[in-house]
């Protein structure tokens, strides 16, 4: 799946036995010092970036396939290119090849920590390009359950984090993890995400509305190693609990280090890489 909403704070907790839990697999946690649940969720958060720093770019064929309260199924195909910019968040671009009506549409996603991630989507048959304003980072991706905001990068900085306890998914230990938006106009009021204790990504993550309620959840599954150290998932399904609706991504050929120069990924050549299906 440039950069990743205001968090009040939790209040400070004295750690019993179950806090610690965990923390002996973190390699860079050399002293069992006490800890608090913040420290340790971020803890955790540290370690899963410094795992998946140094990547420099990957490119990955998808396959996104829409299910609607009907079961009746609608697909996508896209190319994704991710780039990594030093001191800043990635730069992501999706181009639509099918189906024929949105065929050239491409999207650019310019992740950042606490600022506002820049958006753009060229729309082929208008031929132009429209920035995403910020308050619509809620809105559908190409009519899927994913949000502008669910296919932005992950950023450490976007959320505050608080351990809880550990978990377990589809017969992967994990740590069960709680995140709090710290960027302003993030459609979620928290999530709950379930870290692979082994390799240090996500297998599951439930995301709650502005009120409260459980609103998606995402799994991944399939997850295969590039480049003798980056992870990355064969397989998501976002589910919409709400409707009902789910939305699939397959995720096929991965190849890392193909040096896309992260100047080309640029919204004034949206145009050039929709031309380039």
């Amino acid at each position: 799946m440039n950069n990743k909403p205001s968090y009040t704070g939790f209040l400070t907790l004295m750690l019993t036995t179950s806090f610690f839990v965990g923390l002996s697999v973190l390699s860079h946690a050399t002293v069992d010092i006490p800890k608090t649940p913040e420290q340790i969720g971020m803890d955790i958060a540290l370690e899963t970036e410094r795992r998946d720093t140094g990547y420099g770019d990957y490119v990955t064929d998808a396959k996104l396939t829409l299910i609607n309260e009907d079961n009746e199924e609608f697909i996508r195909i896209f190319k994704m290119t991710t780039v990594e910019v030093p001191d800043d968040g990635d730069k992501r671009i999706s181009v639509f090849s099918l189906p024929k009506d949105i065929r050239g549409t491409t999207t650019l996603t310019f992740s950042h920590a606490l600022e506002a991630d820049d958006q753009w989507i060229f729309l082929p048959a208008v031929k132009r390009t429209k920035r995403i304003a910020a308050k619509n980072k809620t809105g559908p991706f190409v009519g899927s359950e994913f949000s502008y905001e669910d296919i932005a990068s992950w950023e450490v900085k976007k959320y505050s984090y608080r351990y809880i306890e550990e978990s377990e998914r589809n017969g992967h230990p994990c740590f069960l993890v709680e995140n709090i938006p710290n960027y302003e106009y993030s459609g979620y009021s928290r999530q709950l995400e379930c870290v692979d204790k082994e390799i240090y990504q996500p297998r599951e993550l439930l995301y709650f509305d502005k009120q409260g309620r459980e609103y998606k959840k995402l799994e991944l599954f399939d997850y295969q190693q590039f480049a003798g150290q980056y992870w990355r998932p064969g397989k998501i399904i976002m589910t919409n609990l709400q409707n009902g609706r789910k939305s699939i991504i397959n995720f096929t050929n991965y190849q890392f280090k193909t040096g896309v120069d992260h100047n080309d990924l640029s919204p004034y050549k949206l145009e050039n890489h929709s031309n380039d299906i």
